[in-house]
């Protein structure tokens, strides 16, 4: 399974480099490591302008990102003709590598776009009891707030209900990003 560290947590700086890790970043020229790196750009679930978005994906490309993170993507299908023309225009730009994010199943539209899809974001307590409807073997799942005695078998949960990537992690996302300075979230793949 790919690893993938949401902004909130930072891996550790030993973390060896490999192919199966991407780092997202919140802002451009703020690169840390080594490893894949995708540039997040706030999707605001649809309602922020095209043209905002594209001088993001243009602010990435520059950078030298790998690719993008769609972040709080729209999941219905009145938000797949914006998401499909930031894709492609992505693409065109070099960055081909795209994770969108509702953090929920999507409209199955969105399949049809080529792009990997993370269907979970959410906190532990929550994916224990999720039933997983809407979800495809090979999604994303990005689990936070998990006790760290817990994290192995967050991981082996994540496994089970068949993500392709994503994270187990102790950090959480509503905790300042001043908390995690030095890299001090854990996590696993």
């Amino acid at each position: 399974m790919k690893t993938l560290f949401p902004p909130y947590a930072h891996p550790s700086p030993e973390l060896p480099l490999d192919g199966d890790t991407w780092i997202v970043r919140d802002l451009p020229g703020e690169r840390r490591s080594l490893h894949q790196s995708l540039g997040r750009i706030d999707l605001d679930w649809g309602s922020r302008s095209l043209a905002d978005v594209l001088a993001d994906v243009d602010a990435w490309r520059e950078d030298g990102a790998e690719g993008l993170f769609l972040d709080r993507a729209p999941a219905g299908s009145g938000g797949v003709g914006p998401v499909a023309l930031t894709i492609r225009l992505a693409a065109r730009r070099g960055l081909h590598r795209v994770v969108l994010n509702p953090g929920v199943p999507t409209h199955p539209l969105y399949r049809d776009l080529g792009v990997r899809i993370c269907t979970f974001e959410g906190p532990w307590e929550a994916y224990q009891s999720w039933d997983g409807d809407g979800v495809r073997p090979g999604d994303g799942h990005i689990v936070h707030g998990v006790p760290t005695a817990l994290l192995t078998a967050a991981r082996r949960l994540m496994g089970r209900r068949g993500a392709g990537f994503g994270l187990a992690t102790d950090a959480s996302p509503y905790i300042s990003a001043g908390s995690f300075a030095g890299g001090a979230g854990s996590g696993g793949s």
